[in-house]
């Protein structure tokens, strides 16, 4: 047995996003309460229930202020109020007390990076002209000829620059329609303490922190000409800038004010870990999603890598890791790990090669029931809990990601991970609108992944799931630490407390130790107590 990886005894300080389990609702995919075909607060607070009887901890919502949804509502217009088509600002507050009583916690999305150019300083900006004031709460720069002021591009495909009637520019990493906000105005600064406190007072449990690697841009806006995704890339001057810690330094300074344990997770594409651990310093956010995690290729060395590097660099700043395989932004992984090993596009069209549905229902049963029994914070994206796949065979016409109109149709985008999900499988949509309106298609398959059919069968996914989170609070798995066993090749073994956790990464079965107790499996065992290839097991003796 190799030396023990760990997690420091937080016992003194049980603050609960150490070792919680959190549920992303990407709230127009949830649950539609009026038939629009859209999602909406009511519907996510009818169904509270079910991410009770789950077992998770929180709740995160994607956003649901105020937008032209140029970006599915991440291209803010007003982020104090709720946009129409989700509710009302009673519907909000309602939805927070609900989930508290059932004891969860909420969790809000915010989006500091940019905002819609529908917003109202946005506007001001358009209408004061150059040099004002107003334009300089964002990144407007003169161009170079009569081209932009450097070569910079957007994630979403395309320039990263916008001519406006005047002649300037405007930075917007994304679409255009998301234009950046220039973070050495303090005018900003103030601007978004005031947003936390008002949602902070609303009773929220704290913040998701959209691309939290990118609000501070090296100086002077150097020469880039590189494509790029949201990760660093050789010291890219958009991302991960030292500036950004000061910032949320000062955000942490604002919870800081209010009670219970009130908490900030960075959604930062940062390489390598450690410089990812900066975020979580004592002084600064609470959590950073592990995506080294989420994009490991389906193989016993590459995810013990993972695991050991990330609780390494996050047990030097004293904060837990914070595991997720599915968010709202990829492929979810009961499709991406079917794919060959490592990997991860952005989107599957109808015409691409189809990956084999039950090899990757049967990789994230076990990937998520090893996920499940690893120390520190988990994310749950909605739907994973069914075993949802991919939608891979979305008509092109309909897609709705500026993904796939800024890059000419090239890339798919993320319309396949976000297709409304099923409730009941004979109900009108499947049970997510009582009309059968849906803002995306849902396969026909979706029916057989439906929420009614897998409860209280012992073989789905759902009921995996919910026996997992038990037992990961009675063992209190989250609070513990990884101690590797070395043995086969092929496998990825460690103990937690006492359980032992083996997954099977190779051909041959994997026999389990006599008189082991086997608490949880994440598929049929074969005789004889063998783990076969991609099962996960907990054993406890």
């Amino acid at each position: 047995m190799s030396q023990p990886s760990s997690v420091p005894d937080h016992a003194d300080a049980p603050e609960w996003w150490r070792s919680a389990v959190i549920y992303q609702v990407y709230p127009r995919s949830f649950a539609d309460s009026d038939g629009d075909g859209i999602g909406d607060l009511p519907g996510i607070t009818a169904r509270l229930q079910h991410l009770a009887d789950l077992g998770v901890d929180a709740l995160w919502l994607s956003p649901f202020y105020v937008s032209p949804m140029a970006d599915a509502g991440y291209d803010v217009a007003d982020y104090r109020d709720v946009d129409p088509i989700f509710g009302t600002l009673a519907d909000a507050e309602k939805m927070i007390a609900e989930a508290k009583e059932l004891g969860l916690r909420v969790i809000v999305d915010l989006v500091p990076n940019h905002t819609s150019d529908a917003h109202a300083w946005f506007r001001a900006a358009l209408a004061a002209g150059p040099g004002s004031p107003e334009r300089a709460r964002y990144l407007f720069r003169d161009g170079v000829g009569d081209g932009p002021p450097n070569g910079w591009r957007s994630v979403f495909g395309g320039p990263a620059w916008t001519r406006v009637p005047d002649g300037q520019w405007y930075l917007h990493l994304f679409d255009s329609g998301q234009p950046d906000l220039d973070w050495s105005n303090p005018e900003v600064r103030e601007e978004f303490h005031d947003i936390l406190r008002t949602w902070l007072d609303r009773g929220v449990d704290g913040f998701r922190v959209d691309v939290a690697n990118a609000l501070v841009k090296a100086d002077g806006l150097p020469e880039w000409e590189h494509e790029h995704g949201t990760v660093d890339a050789e010291h890219a001057p958009m991302w991960d800038q030292d500036g950004v810690h000061e910032i949320y330094r000062g955000w942490r300074a604002v919870l800081d004010t209010y009670d219970g344990d009130r908490m900030l997770v960075a959604e930062a594409w940062v390489e390598p870990i450690e410089r990812l651990a900066r975020y979580v310093r004592p002084d600064e956010m609470h959590q950073a999603f592990n995506f080294d995690f989420l994009k490991a290729a389906w193989r016993s060395a590459d995810l013990r890598r993972v695991v050991t590097t990330s609780l390494a660099a996050n047990d030097a700043v004293g904060a837990p890791t914070t595991w997720v395989l599915s968010n709202h932004d990829v492929v979810r992984h009961a499709t991406r790990l079917a794919l060959p090993a490592g990997e991860n596009p952005n989107g599957i069209r109808a015409t691409d090669p189809q990956p084999d549905a039950a090899l990757g229902l049967r990789r994230a049963r076990a990937a998520s029931a090893l996920m499940l029994a690893l120390p520190g914070s988990a994310y749950v994206y909605q739907g994973e809990e069914l075993g949802l796949p991919e939608h891979t065979t979305l008509p092109d016409e309909l897609r709705q990601d500026p993904t796939w109109f800024r890059t000419g149709g090239v890339v798919a985008g993320r319309d396949g991970c976000r297709v409304p999900i099923p409730w009941n499988a004979a109900a009108p949509a499947h049970g997510f609108s009582p009309t059968g309106a849906t803002w995306l298609p849902q396969p026909d398959h979706f029916a057989h992944h439906a929420v009614d059919v897998q409860s209280g069968d012992p073989h789905s996914t759902l009921e995996l799931y919910r026996a997992a989170l038990a037992l990961r609070r009675d063992l209190r798995l989250g609070e513990g630490a990884v101690d590797w066993v070395d043995g086969e090749a092929d496998a990825l073994a460690f103990r937690n407390g006492p359980l032992l956790v083996v997954t099977n990464f190779g051909v041959d079965p994997i026999a389990l130790p006599d008189g082991a107790e086997v608490l949880l499996a994440s598929g049929e065992l074969g005789g004889a107590r063998q783990v076969p290839t991609d099962v996960t097991v907990w054993v406890r003796g």
